[in-house]
């Protein structure tokens, strides 16, 4: 979908907002219902009738390109290429996993010794990637759906596979709020999908909650990480010893 053709959608949905007709944006802007309409049906404007139309809407041009933006199609899963840019740098991988929890620029820095201008050309960065949609004041708006999940066999993956995974199973388990659950069982091929959407559910309540206590105080807050996992697997010792 092209940009003009976004913007066209925006326009209209802030005058269906506004409650406002065609008749009385063609009163606003000193033209013809027919020629607004006809403008509006082309995308044929210049941005001087378009800073006339935010005007006649009584809203800010910025908002305008604001609400087009967020209304552009989110990203449920990245390229290879998209991947391997982010992990091709350990410290652009740390800021891309702290803006997967929308975590302030303040935040980062704060608990990273990464400095501001490090966090911004990073964050300038994830911009180019695709990740984020940086704003003023160093703000942006993450560009990823709340399905997003980084590839199986993707550079992000795969660099956890090799570098995380021991570390983080080599952990006692036995924290506060902490647990450690593994059950083995043989059920319905039909009902499997079932089991995980369960488990992605869980995880987008983690997520939530996450978003939702980003308003405590740091004392408050503990960092966990949530690790959900359902394949058809048997332990390789075991399988040796099938009949």
């Amino acid at each position: 979908m092209s940009t003009t053709t976004d913007l066209v959608i925006a326009i209209k949905k802030e005058l269906k907002a506004a409650q406002m007709t065609y008749a009385d944006l063609a009163k606003c802007l000193d033209m013809a219902e027919s020629s607004v309409k006809r403008m509006l049906a082309k995308g044929d404007m210049s941005l001087s009738r378009v800073d006339d139309i935010c005007r006649a809407l009584k809203l800010d041009f910025a908002e305008l390109a604001r609400r087009v933006a967020d209304a552009q199609p989110l990203i449920s899963e990245m390229t290879q290429e998209q991947e391997r840019a982010v992990v091709a740098d350990k410290k652009l991988l740390l800021v891309a996993i702290c803006v997967l929890s929308q975590w302030t620029l303040e935040q980062i820095t704060g608990r990273y010794r990464l400095t501001e201008a490090e966090c911004v050309k990073y964050f300038a960065q994830l911009d180019r990637i695709g990740i984020i949609e940086l704003r003023p004041l160093n703000r942006y708006r993450l560009k990823l759906a709340k399905t997003f999940r980084w590839r199986a066999h993707g550079a992000v993956m795969n660099y956890f596979r090799e570098n995380a995974v021991l570390d983080y199973f080599s952990g006692g388990f036995g924290g506060h709020g902490e647990g450690l659950l593994m059950v083995h069982g043989s059920i319905s091929r039909s009902l499997a999908p079932t089991f995980l959407e369960r488990l992605q559910r869980v995880a987008q309540d983690f997520a939530q909650q996450h978003q939702a206590d980003q308003k405590l105080a740091d004392k408050d807050l503990e960092g966990y990480t949530l690790v959900l996992g359902m394949r058809g697997w048997e332990f390789g010792a075991f399988t040796l010893l099938r009949r």
